[in-house]
């Protein structure tokens, strides 16, 4: 891919997000848009209660504006099933969180949707992107990082698709919870299979230029999002970019580098997960609050010093994840 064509999608999508921001930030406080903060969450972040919430819009816009205008005007418009899927999951997943979102901040609530309603969307988008891929015929094998041992998993290739959008998309969700987390583990993650995908699947264009979109819609986003907030993305941007971090890996046959190269959502995942579990079997708790960034926290960290040793180790999993993927293959 010509150098042209990343700095175009970096610069598009960072100028349609940074000039989009003083627009629609006054507009959410208009609208009286503002992040209600959970009564059981750390009391430092009491003071955010009012925050502009729902700014995933302008980065599902930029990326979305900047995809379409790259292929159409760059590439001629020749695209194939993969751009749509992309699209498709990246708003899709994105429509998801603005109901999430639009039920808290129009009723006053913590809470948005049901679970149960948030994976009945989640799953129903799922199983379209697979339907879609396997008209298209679809390899249904994974392949071991690194080698070239591969394993055919026929209908079961199903389940791995549903658990990888439906748990990546909850798994971001999670991360997302202090100022700049998510935008910048995201860039990271997606910066890594952009790499990935134009160094090593020079076939799959499209998704170099998809991935090259959200870093730098992500970027624009960080120049509002970074300590102290003026924003936050809320499930609207941190269920997209689940969706679509994982869409990305299973159109390149990068299915298990999503674990490496995801690493901090998979921490915050099991954070989650271990603390709950601890808590029904032996009535204690192994963190201080789950998800993890939060235990941080409470051990008395800076709310920056916990979000740049979040960043660093994002970049750990993606030189790994990197390493593995190109230099062992």
């Amino acid at each position: 891919m010509s150098l042209y064509i990343v700095m175009m999608a970096l610069a598009i999508s960072f100028l349609i997000t940074v000039l989009l921001s003083p627009i629609f930030i006054p507009f959410l406080r208009r609208l009286k848009f503002g992040q209600s903060i959970r009564e059981e969450g750390p009391e430092s972040h009491m003071k955010k209660s009012g925050t502009p919430t729902m700014g995933g819009v302008m980065i599902v816009i930029s990326i979305t504006i900047t995809s379409s205008i790259i292929v159409y005007k760059l590439l001629d418009g020749s695209v194939g099933y993969e751009f749509w899927l992309l699209i498709f999951v990246l708003i899709g997943y994105g429509l998801l969180g603005f109901l999430d979102d639009f039920i808290k901040v129009a009723m006053k609530r913590n809470l948005g949707l049901t679970s149960k309603q948030k994976l009945v969307g989640q799953l129903v988008i799922a199983i379209i992107f697979y339907i879609t891929l396997r008209m298209n015929e679809f390899p249904t094998y994974i392949q071991l990082p690194g080698t070239d041992i591969q394993w055919e998993l026929g209908w079961a290739y199903a389940l791995l698709i549903v658990f990888m959008l439906v748990g990546s998309s909850n798994a971001v969700n999670l991360t997302d919870g202090l100022d700049g987390l998510l935008a910048g583990t995201a860039t990271i993650a997606f910066g890594a299979f952009a790499l990935l995908a134009s160094y090593h699947y020079p076939e799959f264009e499209i998704v170099t230029i998809f991935s090259l979109a959200v870093v730098g819609s992500l970027i624009g986003f960080l120049v509002f999002n970074a300590h102290p907030a003026k924003v936050f993305m809320g499930d609207t941007g941190s269920l997209a970019l689940g969706g679509a971090i994982a869409a990305v890996a299973i159109l390149t046959k990068l299915e298990i580098i999503l674990v490496i190269i995801g690493g901090v959502f998979v921490i915050e995942t099991l954070s989650v997960i271990i603390q709950v579990i601890s808590f029904k079997t032996t009535g204690k708790r192994v963190f201080k609050m789950s998800p993890l960034h939060h235990h941080y926290e409470l051990l008395g960290w800076s709310e920056w010093r916990v979000v740049t040793t979040f960043w660093l180790f994002a970049i750990i999993f993606a030189t790994v994840g990197i390493y593995i993927e190109v230099a062992l293959s």
